[in-house]
């Protein structure tokens, strides 16, 4: 069976992590990407570490399953051989500094003006408009911005999230509105102008604290590990660690002081018996409970939520991730073929029934010059004569 994008071309102008994971996700579902990188170093993100083996971490997993070409865009004729390219793509894609794309008169207006079926992807921080469209964005920045660092850490100090979740949350969108655009060119003919910035991708995302905020004029509190509208949910002791315990509805309740902490006197308790009262009450609710998992060992615990049907965690490390038996045991593992060698990588969350992703190799900087540029037409003395210039490397 083939992948479902199989015959897309997609030239990505791209650097860091919100366009990289797009177009990545793209190319694991069979796209031909084609990254456009600069010819002193690449995308910067090749640089951000050394830690596989001397590539970087991010890079590693960004950008498996693409074909670097290197090109140097300040030179006319590098710019005439990116034109060439994206003449012959279904997807242009770029998240260069803001009005860098325009400059290079490679905006959507101009590029759609030549061939209207043509997928235009501006990625940026903020936007095309709005008095912070020319603002440098990074996830950090963003993030705070958005909002998502007043509700996140413990009550005593804000806390980013551990991972780039502006840039992914950036990513995912693009991701979508990508196969959005392409969906509708097959019933249409006709392509598409999209912007997704990491600024409105977090503010989507903001969710429920937006809500409960606008309607209640309250800043949402940072609660660490708890819920700051559902209790219990929080990591509770036990006897040799931690387990998390989410309780949903007043039902889980009953069965969690009846069935796992042998307290039924609980459920009737008019200070427990609804979510609403178990919130009001929640330093009560949290000393009643750990009281109880403090006495029993986190596999005796979790023994008895699965059994009472009540959902739990362990507060594993990344470390304890890597080793999970669920990954393993659903061969979720796979390996990539690298520049230093083959290495692990997890499979995309959607699985296909018929075909399995493509988790293509990492590619060196500029590996597939030569082969990209042959397709154009230009002979190898051509080639050569261009990267004694330094217009490709």
């Amino acid at each position: 069976m083939t992948l479902p994008l199989e015959g897309f071309t997609v030239v990505s102008l791209e650097q860091a992590v919100a366009a990289p994971l797009a177009t990545r996700h793209l190319a694991d579902q069979g796209a031909r990407v084609i990254k456009v990188e600069r010819v002193d170093g690449g995308d910067f993100a090749r640089a951000y570490d050394t830690t596989v083996r001397g590539m970087a971490s991010h890079f590693v997993w960004l950008n498996r399953g693409k074909e670097s070409v290197a090109l140097n865009l300040k030179d006319d004729e590098g710019l005439r051989l990116l034109r060439e390219l994206i003449a012959r793509a279904d997807v242009f894609l770029q998240n260069l500094a803001p009005g860098a794309a325009a400059r290079l008169g490679l905006d959507a207006p101009a590029l759609r003006g030549e061939r209207p079926e043509l997928v235009v992807v501006d990625m940026s921080g903020y936007g095309s408009s709005g008095p912070y469209r020319d603002r440098r964005a990074y996830d950090l920045l963003v993030q705070s911005e958005a909002g998502l660092v007043s509700i996140t850490g413990t009550p005593d100090a804000p806390a980013k999230t551990g991972i780039p979740t502006a840039d992914i949350a950036a990513g995912m969108y693009a991701y979508s509105g990508v196969l959005s655009a392409l969906l509708r060119r097959t019933r249409t003919g006709e392509g598409a102008h999209l912007e997704v910035s990491m600024f409105d991708a977090v503010a989507e995302w903001m969710g429920h604290p937006l809500y409960l905020s606008a309607h209640t004029g309250q800043q949402p509190p940072r609660t660490g590990l708890s819920h700051p509208i559902i209790a219990p949910y929080d990591a509770y002791p036990t006897a040799d660690g931690e387990v998390l315990i989410g309780i949903q509805n007043d039902r889980g309740w009953v069965r969690l002081v009846k069935d796992v902490l042998g307290r039924p006197e609980l459920a009737e308790d008019p200070d427990f018996a609804t979510n609403v009262a178990r919130v009001r009450n929640r330093s009560r609710v949290d000393a009643a409970v750990a009281e109880g998992t403090a006495t029993m060992t986190s596999e005796e615990l979790v023994r008895r939520l699965d059994a009472a049907g009540i959902a739990s965690a362990k507060l594993n490390m990344v470390g304890e991730l890597i080793a999970h038996p669920q990954l393993s045991e659903r061969d979720r593992w796979r390996e990539v073929a690298t520049p230093v060698g083959p290495i692990s990588a997890v499979l995309p969350p959607v699985t296909f029934g018929d075909v399995e992703a493509r988790m293509g190799a990492v590619p060196a900087l500029g590996e597939h010059t030569d082969g990209v540029l042959t397709e154009l037409g230009l002979s190898a003395q051509a080639l050569e004569s261009l990267r004694a210039r330094g217009i490709v490397a």
